[in-house]
């Protein structure tokens, strides 16, 4: 449910006050239709359970994330706003509708996708998206190679994510061609969407930090359409060796202590070296290291006779050695 509209009441309502709450946009002519047809049947209209339950389930699942402090405060932010809108709205008071659409910017593999998966499933939790799914596209899934082909396949992809949030991946590549390209045209597209669709849909644009800086600033008219920011800092090498031991625990797999110290070197190998510093804080180059360390020590297991559950489960020096 909308915050700029009201939730549904214990008393039915006429079909004269069904008609001002149409007249006002608070409701949509679906809405509307829906309950005039419900009038002689007011128990249907008894408040819905209150959702707290659940979002707070959710938000355990963000606590659980490693790192990511100030992501998890301005969430906690927006979704405690949106909380108290509904309280404010059931008590008659005015409610302040918030633009939800974000800029999230960071490396790959710094949690952007994830924390996305679970705003969307706190907003619809909360009743301001209707399903809360999230549609992942890049700049091949909006844009064309003919004149009026872009706008076909951004509305395409734009009514996938309806009730839910549309996630542009290296969003600031859809400007990288000047104004000639036919990028230009998924954006205009992108902007008036956000008008048209304001309530059923959100949309975060994605990328790196230089990048989508540089963008924003190249477009101050759609950098003013995206209120909420977040950056996504590299994970410090205490937080990845953290991030290991979790990936580890789930596939019940742990390092024995030379190997978690070798991990560490290599990790901080990885962030002295210029040709890798863009991806050695995030969390795919332990997962990459992890998976890499698990098939050789299948390989050099494989091979034995009885194995006890603990050389099955452990991971030692040598299957972190050396590149594929």
């Amino acid at each position: 449910m909308p915050l700029n509209r009201r939730p549904p009441v214990a008393k039915p309502p006429s079909p004269e006050q069904v008609l001002e709450l149409l007249e006002r946009g608070e409701i949509s002519p679906t809405e509307a239709f829906a309950l005039w047809r419900r009038l002689d049947r007011p128990e249907a209209l008894e408040p819905a359970p209150s959702p707290a339950p659940r979002v707070e389930e959710i938000m355990r699942e963000l606590d659980a994330l490693v790192g990511l402090g100030q992501v998890k405060r301005l969430v906690r932010e927006i979704q405690a706003f949106v909380s108290i809108q509904a309280r404010r709205a059931r008590e008659g008071l005015v409610s302040e509708p918030m633009v939800l659409h974000m800029i999230f910017r960071g490396n790959p593999g710094t949690g952007k996708t994830t924390v996305a998966r679970l705003l969307g499933k706190i907003l619809r939790e909360s009743g301001v998206l209707e399903k809360g799914h999230v549609v992942e596209v890049e700049r091949a899934d909006l844009v064309g190679e003919y004149i009026g082909h872009t706008a076909q396949k951004t509305r395409e992809q734009l009514r996938r994510a309806l009730g839910g949030i549309l996630f542009i991946d290296e969003a600031y590549s859809l400007a990288r061609g000047g104004d000639k390209d036919f990028g230009r045209e998924a954006i205009d597209t992108l902007v008036k969407a956000m008008e048209d669709q304001k309530r059923d849909l959100i949309l975060i644009l994605a990328g790196y930090q230089r990048e989508m800086s540089g963008f924003l600033h190249a477009n101050p008219g759609l950098r003013s359409r995206f209120p909420l920011h977040l950056d996504f800092p590299d994970y410090t090498v205490e937080e990845l060796l953290a991030i290991a031991d979790l990936m580890l625990r789930q596939r019940q797999y742990r390092l024995d202590a030379e190997a978690r110290r070798q991990l560490a070197r290599r990790v901080e190998e990885e962030r002295a070296n210029p040709f890798t510093a863009d991806n050695s804080g995030n969390a795919r180059l332990v997962r990459n290291l992890i998976e890499r360390g698990m098939r050789r020590q299948a390989s050099r297991l494989v091979e034995e006779g009885d194995l006890t559950r603990d050389q099955l489960m452990t991971i030692v020096p040598a299957d972190l050695e050396g590149d594929d």
